[in-house]
C-alpha cells in the first residue's frame, strides 16, 4: 500500500470510529515481547484455571486444542502507536473456556499466565466479552512462534499488552493487581480510544 492509499485508509479508520487516538495504520505485524520465544512441548504443555473458582481445572495440550473452536474478526492495537484491522483469530473463546468452571462469587478480575513469567491483569467482564479469544490461529494459520505459538490471548477491545502470548493459565482474583506491564508502568485497565497508555 503506497502512503497516500495508507493515509487515505487512516482517514477512513478514523472516521468510522476504528482507530484510536494517536495511533497509526500498519500492515506488518510487529512482533514486541520479554524474554526469549519459548519452546512449545505438547506431550508436557498444560493449561490451569484455578485460584477463585470451585474446582481448578487443567488440560493438555490435546484436551485443549480439542475444545469447541470458533472464529473472531477484530483489530489489533498497540500501545507502541499502531493499530492493524481486521485480524481473523480462531481458537477457543474465553466464554467457552469458562463454561467448564465454575466461578466463585467474588471472582472479579483476571491475572493470565504466561512463559516468561508474563503476566496481564484485567477485569472479567473484559475476559468474558464475545471477542475475547484464546488464539491459536490467524488468518486462517498456525500462530508462529514469535507471535505466541500455540497460544495467545486476544482481547480487542484492550491494548495489545493485555493480550499475553505463550499463555499457560488464568488465574480468578477478587482484587485488582498489576501485571508485567502494569506493574512497570503501563495503565492498570489500558483502552486504547482513551489512550491508557501509563499509570500516570
Amino acid at each position: 500500500m503506497q502512503s497516500n492509499e495508507r493515509r487515505e485508509r487512516e482517514r477512513e479508520m478514523r472516521a468510522a470510529g476504528r482507530l484510536p487516538p494517536g495511533q497509526s495504520l500498519t500492515l506488518k505485524w510487529p512482533v514486541l515481547h520479554v524474554g526469549s520465544v519459548p519452546i512449545f512441548r505438547p506431550r508436557t504443555w498444560e493449561f490451569r484455571v484455578f485460584g477463585l473458582v470451585e474446582e481448578q481445572l487443567r488440560l493438555s495440550w490435546e484436551e485443549f486444542s480439542s475444545l469447541p473452536q470458533s472464529e473472531v474478526f477484530a483489530d489489533m492495537h498497540c500501545v507502541n502507536g499502531w493499530s492493524r484491522f481486521d485480524n481473523h483469530w480462531g481458537g477457543l473463546l474465553a466464554t467457552e473456556l469458562m463454561k467448564r468452571v465454575k466461578l466463585r462469587p467474588e471472582a472479579r478480575h483476571v491475572m493470565v499466565h504466561g512463559e516468561n513469567n508474563y503476566t496481564a491483569n484485567l477485569p472479567i467482564s473484559d475476559f468474558l466479552r464475545p471477542t475475547t479469544i484464546f488464539a491459536m490461529r490467524h488468518g486462517g494459520e498456525p500462530l508462529t512462534s514469535d507471535h505466541g505459538y500455540p497460544l495467545r490471548l486476544m482481547v480487542p477491545n484492550l491494548y495489545a499488552y493485555k493480550s499475553a502470548k505463550w499463555v499457560r493459565g488464568i488465574e480468578l482474583l477478587d482484587r485488582e493487581a498489576p501485571g508485567l506491564w502494569e506493574f512497570n508502568g503501563y495503565h492498570i485497565y489500558g483502552d486504547p480510544f482513551k489512550e491508557q497508555r501509563s499509570s500516570s
